[in-house]
């Protein structure tokens, strides 16, 4: 078996966001090379290779989703949600980052869905930072319980102490979705697989972004993120490919059997954190 027939995309229709930078373009790149039809989304500058299709948009309002619902194709076999925007300070604030970094994710999922081929995939790019989301399961089910962008909007505006850090709650509820919703029917009724990695400290467009989202000098907020996250282990910085290629593994017919699970790519720190919290 050479390695197309393994992952299974040749000739498959694939949708991702974000694939203008950073992981989202790693493995847009990967997926060309396997053969797929790749539907890609990007924001700002085109992209410098050759896909299907190249769709310029924004996806952190309803309008700039439904807008591109018409641009892709009928039949979806893969769908991969990469898009997201960082807590910058004076840049974004908690509403902005909550729409784009959740409920664009909930959203286009659930239009694309009917699209969604049986036995196919969706997997989320979420994060390590969403790693405490069973503290706020009951508050990550609500929003999730929402069935509009009105009502959606209206739960953050009447919980502006859940949703002021952010990403953090963005990336919790995305982890509450993936596990909560892997076996409700439409999903599971055509064994549509739902799965997110979480990242670890990854160089990416929006590295400089996060940094100075910590105390606003991007060189102060590396440090301390660092310190937190690389200097206990001796750790480095991953590649944008250390992430898409494995999401693309993920959303392939290698991982078949695969749902329900938020898998931590972070050469094991997520891990190293939950041990210590159950121990203290």
């Amino acid at each position: 078996m050479d390695l197309k027939q393994l992952f299974g995309y040749e000739g498959k229709n694939v949708v991702i966001t974000g694939a203008g930078s950073g992981m989202g373009k790693a493995a847009a790149k990967l997926l060309v090379e396997l053969g797929a039809n790749v539907y890609a989304t990007v924001r700002r500058k085109p992209l410098d290779f050759a896909v299907t299709k190249e769709i310029k948009c924004d996806l952190g309002s309803k309008e700039g989703i439904d807008m591109i619902i018409p641009e892709l194709p009928e039949k979806v076999d893969a769908l991969f949600i990469c898009h997201g925007i960082s807590n910058s300070l004076g840049k974004t604030n908690a509403l902005e980052v909550q729409k784009t970094n959740f409920y664009s994710f909930k959203y286009l999922t659930e239009l694309v869905l009917p699209r969604i081929a049986d036995n196919g995939s969706v997997t989320f790019i979420s994060s390590d930072g969403g790693k405490a989301w069973r503290d706020r399961l009951p508050q990550c089910l609500e929003v999730i319980a929402t069935t509009s962008w009105d009502e959606a909007l209206a739960w953050y505006e009447a919980h502006p102490e859940e949703t002021g850090d952010g990403y953090v709650f963005a990336k919790q509820c995305q982890n509450a979705y993936v596990m909560s919703k892997c076996h409700s029917p439409e999903f599971i009724g055509r064994k549509i697989r739902l799965n997110a990695i979480a990242p670890g400290m990854t160089k990416t467009g929006l590295t400089d972004d996060f940094n100075k989202s910590i105390t606003g000098n991007a060189e102060q907020g590396q440090a301390i993120l660092e310190k937190y996250s690389l200097e206990f282990w001796n750790g480095r910085w991953a590649s944008p490919e250390e992430m898409g290629h494995p999401m693309v593994a993920i959303g392939s017919d290698i991982f078949s059997y695969m749902s329900g699970q938020v898998i931590y790519i972070d050469y094991g720190t997520a891990s190293l954190w939950e041990i210590g919290e159950l121990t203290k």
